[in-house]
């Protein structure tokens, strides 16, 4: 059964004269004649009563009406999503993020995405950078929001934020009154800090950092989230170092400081898995990317409580 021997047959079941059917269908009779016959064969049922002076529908044909106009509705509904959906005004993002990504633009961007593209429906899941990482080779997630200086195999990238990591003290701390940091000064401090097995390109950069002023940090807590960091230095567990967006956080008891000298900076990255056109991908960067700029012009890194 094809669609065009339905077209024909719910013309003719309107019109219930092959002539003026065949006319609206911009066909002959004949070819008319022949499709409604072969549909009949095809369904081993009789649609049509004919005589020389009227075409009726037959029970059957009345059933079959009923059913044939709800395929062509169906069909030219699936028409227009995917007219939709290949314009990007429709469809489905598994978008998978990171918790800074939430100080970094994320909330504003998913809301001015939101008024642009109405009937696109965005599910997201918090993972670790580690967990988004799989997910994307695997096709689980479509975006994914991590912190990461490469992008792993089969993966395509693209750099959203870069910013400068800053020391994060309880705000009774002895250091919490300097305008800057030397790194050394926190030699002799516990390091609250991301486990490597959750965000491994965030753990080796504090480690480097650590390293390039002459000491190996003195780790004592590992966590999987950034506002697990934030209570444990709050709550006097030690001292940390994380990226500048985590100010905007507002927790209270805490200090940000800049530190000192060159050193590895904190990286937030898109990640997705390279294919054919996604329009929809496209127009979600480019809302974060709007809204991670309008949030850096209004702040900039500084001690700040």
């Amino acid at each position: 059964m094809e669609l065009r021997q339905l077209r024909y047959f719910l013309v003719l079941a309107e019109e219930l004269h092959f002539s003026r059917a065949a006319q609206r269908l911009a066909i002959s009779q004949p070819p008319l004649s022949v499709a409604i016959r072969q549909l009949e064969d095809e369904l081993g049922a009789q649609l049509f009563e004919r005589s020389s002076k009227e075409v009726r529908l037959t029970a059957a044909g009345a059933h079959l009406r009923e059913q044939a106009q709800s395929i062509m509705d169906q069909t030219q509904r699936v028409k227009q999503d995917m007219r939709a959906m290949g314009q990007g005004l429709r469809g489905r993002i598994r978008l998978g993020f990171v918790g800074s990504s939430v100080y970094r633009g994320l909330p504003e961007a998913l809301k001015s995405f939101a008024v642009e593209h109405p009937l696109v429906r965005i599910d997201m899941l918090e993972l670790n950078s580690a967990e988004q990482a799989l997910a994307l080779q695997q096709g689980r997630l479509d975006l994914g929001l991590l912190h990461a200086t490469r992008a792993p195999a089969g993966l395509q990238a693209h750099t959203l934020v870069i910013e400068p990591f800053l020391a994060c003290l309880p705000a009774e701390h002895a250091l919490a009154g300097q305008d800057r940091l030397q790194v050394a000064q926190l030699a002799h401090e516990r390091l609250v800090l991301f486990s490597r097995e959750v965000s491994p390109d965030y753990h080796e950069q504090i480690w480097q950092i650590c390293h390039s002023a002459g000491f190996a940090p003195d780790l004592r807590h590992e966590v999987r989230h950034w506002l697990s960091v934030l209570s444990l230095v709050s709550l006097g567990q030690g001292v940390s170092l994380v990226p500048a967006c985590l100010q905007r956080v507002n927790f209270p008891g805490l200090v940000f400081i800049p530190i000192a000298g060159d050193h590895p900076l904190s990286q937030m990255q898109a990640m997705w898995l390279p294919g054919p056109a996604q329009p929809l991908l496209e127009s979600l960067l480019t809302h974060i990317r709007a809204s991670i700029s309008q949030l850096q012009r209004k702040s900039r890194p500084g001690k700040t409580t």
